[in-house]
């Protein structure tokens, strides 16, 4: 409905009320004039509450008229003989006026506090968005989104001293002109274009102005306005400082690695180098029997082989990072890679008793036979070092679905929950062991991106004193085959 036929359905109800009255008292309900009064002072107390004074105003007045011609001697004129009746006729409009003036104050002041309590709300909820994000870019792309859902109206955009774009809530919010958000955000105050139902309000922090957002269709209260702007800037300051944080712990973390690095490298480096330099420094310096000569020999090619170990684990680390490796996938049994590390490792887990379950017709599956060896001979030898001598290791496969997993088990301390997530990152050595037993860190974290690689994924189940079960899948379902064939 248009607003004049609002207006027009209004004002006829307002005279329609007036002779319903007169009717209701002159044929149906005898009553005295104070009575009459009385209710048309209820209905213009009614029409003021709901429509406002105007409209109270003319109801009033017409029911003034009708009650003089009606209910007050002489019936049927306006003619008043008794002066007190003019008193109680001029009261009665005096109190109609003021009752509806009253009503009319107490109706705008409810739909005022409605509307700050729905603003209050609103900005609550906005608020509650704006702390769910943490990055100052998706902040800036998902706040003129956040405004025109949680406000309504027809767009808006935000303007940031600091960078270039405006950030709109679509690429239809023209209206709300760049020129315009510049010139605010650079002045400092705000403007509002009520004819067009266009605010501009400056993001300040302080005195400092960081910005200037924009609304358009929809008119929100001065207040609630500056409130928006500063939970805008407070929130970009928010997650600037996040950002900054975290940029600050990831150069403090990087320091760490690239200590944690040298340490390791320069340790694990350091001693196959005094080895050899003492085995050659005896060579040298004296005359040995052959014996004694061959045994040094062996030391440092022991030793040699160590160092070349080495370079080999940060070598592969490097190209399986850089996705460099092409995996030689070939349709195998899974036997075949077990069967491989354990003769590979025979010297390492002699002092263990071992023993092999793999489940019968298992699947062939397609992997580099010579990289899940090398997955294989890293879980044995951990299981090795970390494990008392003499406590048995457990290898198995099994089929899991469209998988085959194996898993090598062991006796050793187990690991506790929170390493159990640390264990797979590249230099990451237990904290019981990383100065008791040998080693880069890279082993696991080399073993995790193989398996993945092959599609598969490497974890562990451990518990404290009672032993760590390492396990990994490698898909056997043709479609990862196909897709991952000499893949990178």
């Amino acid at each position: 409905m248009k607003a004049s036929e609002t207006i027009a359905v209004k004002a006829a109800i307002c005279a329609a009320i007036v002779p319903a009255v007169v009717l209701f008292y002159r044929t149906i309900v005898h009553a005295n004039s104070t009575t009459v009064a009385l209710t048309f002072l209820l209905a213009v107390l009614l029409v003021s509450a709901n429509w406002g004074f105007w409209y109270a105003a003319a109801t009033a007045i017409l029911a003034t008229v009708a009650f003089n011609f009606f209910f007050l001697p002489p019936l049927g004129t306006f003619t008043i003989a008794d002066p007190q009746n003019w008193v109680a006729l001029f009261a009665f409009l005096a109190t109609a006026v003021i009752a509806g003036q009253l009503s009319e104050r107490a109706r705008r002041e409810a739909i005022s506090a409605i509307q700050r309590r729905r603003e209050i709300e609103r900005l609550y909820a906005f608020s509650q968005r704006l702390l769910m994000l943490e990055n100052v870019q998706e902040l800036l792309n998902s706040v003129p989104r956040h405004i025109t859902e949680i406000f309504g109206g027809k767009g808006a955009a935000v303007f940031v001293q600091d960078r270039t774009d405006v950030y709109r809530s679509s690429p239809e919010t023209r209206e709300i002109q760049t020129e315009k958000l510049q010139s605010v955000s650079a002045r400092g105050e705000p403007v509002f274009d009520a004819p067009n139902a266009l605010a501009f309000v400056p993001l300040r922090l302080g005195v400092r102005s960081v910005g200037a957002v924009g609304l358009s269709g929809t008119i929100l209260s001065p207040e609630s306005l500056d409130a928006l702007a500063t939970l805008i800037a407070i929130a970009i300051e928010r997650t600037r400082a996040i950002e900054n944080v975290g940029k600050a712990e990831v150069a403090r973390e990087n320091e760490k690695l690239r200590s944690a690095i040298l340490d390791s490298v320069a340790h694990e480096f350091r001693t196959p180098l005094t080895a050899i330099k003492a085995s050659v420094t005896s060579l040298l310096s004296s005359s040995l029997d052959e014996a004694s000569q061959h045994e040094l020999l062996t030391v440092i090619n022991e030793e040699a082989d160590r160092m070349n170990h080495l370079v080999e684990e940060a070598t592969q680390m490097a190209r399986l990072e850089s996705k460099q490796v092409e995996l030689d996938r070939q349709p195998r049994a899974i036997g075949d890679a077990i069967d491989r590390a354990v003769e590979m490792d025979k010297k390492i887990i002699a002092s263990h008793s071992l023993k092999i379950d793999v489940a019968e017709n298992l699947p062939p599956v397609a992997y580099d036979l010579e990289l899940v060896v090398n997955v294989l001979l890293q879980l044995l030898e951990n299981a090795a070092k970390y494990s008392p001598a003499e406590s048995p290791i457990h290898i198995s496969a099994s089929e899991s679905g469209d998988k085959i997993m194996v898993s090598v088990a062991d006796r050793g301390p187990g690991i506790d929950e929170f390493e159990q997530g640390l264990i797979f990152e590249k230099f990451y050595r237990g904290k019981d062991n990383r100065y008791s037993v040998q080693g880069t860190g890279m082993g696991l974290a080399i073993a995790k991106a193989v398996i993945e690689a092959h599609g598969g994924e490497l974890s562990v189940v451990s518990q404290l004193g009672q032993g760590s079960v390492f396990s990994f899948t490698l898909p056997v379902s043709s479609h990862n085959v196909a897709l991952q064939t000499h893949s990178a």
